[in-house]
């Protein structure tokens, strides 16, 4: 299923091409972290921007986050993400 998903997933048609820009590798980065509800859940807090409804803000936030978690996690993709290699 999982194979069968990650190849329908690119013929045409079958997701928004806009759907694609922002899944995890495309321009070599992690993901950014995701959040849930309740706001604070055993201490661990959802950051005060992503409550703010300042939709600039939050996808501003997102890509610094996706950067720092793949300079962190995979420093391999971030030498990739600058050009390094």
């Amino acid at each position: 299923m999982v194979i069968t998903d990650s190849v329908v997933r690119l013929l045409e048609g079958v997701i928004e091409k806009e759907s694609h820009q922002n899944e995890s590798f495309t321009d070599n980065l992690l993901d950014y972290p995701v959040y849930t509800k309740p706001q604070d859940f055993r201490g661990m807090k959802v950051p005060e921007v992503l409550l703010t409804g300042n939709d600039k803000l939050i996808d501003d936030w997102k890509h610094e986050q996706a950067i720092e978690r793949t300079k962190r996690l995979r420093p391999d993709l971030y030498k990739k993400y600058l050009g390094e290699e």
